[in-house]
């Protein structure tokens, strides 16, 4: 995938829902983010590919029994403060969302998965 399409995945995911505070990707050892306009960053950028840097190991780490418990399809972190969730795209990537916490989180990460295949085999 082309930076062009991961910089329009994520205006579209920020779009999907206005409890989605950010929306990155990060692949091979590159982050495409938009963040939402008057939202402050909880995370400097540094901060967040160092964050996206361990998830690429977890999920990894998650791929090893996929064949005995099937894909792993996102993994969802609540915090004092938002909701994390990351969800693979092409071969290593991963998309990250930090989304509002009181929301339907699990409605808000079907919508991004729906984003997601319509850019993704």
């Amino acid at each position: 995938m082309i930076k062009l399409e991961y910089e329009k995945i994520c205006e579209k995911i920020l779009e999907c829902d206005e409890n989605i505070r950010y929306a990155g990707i990060y692949d091979f050892g590159e982050l495409y983010e938009k963040m939402r306009p008057g939202i402050k960053s909880h995370l400097s950028r540094e901060e967040t590919e160092m964050s996206l840097s361990q998830a690429v190991y977890r999920w990894s780490t998650r791929k090893k029994t996929a064949d005995k418990i099937g894909k792993p399809i996102y993994a969802l972190a609540k915090y004092e403060k938002i909701y994390r969730v990351t969800i693979p795209i092409g071969g290593a990537g991963l998309i990250l969302a930090s989304i509002e916490l009181d929301v339907d989180v699990n409605s808000i990460v079907e919508k991004i998965i729906t984003i997601k295949n319509q850019y993704s085999a």
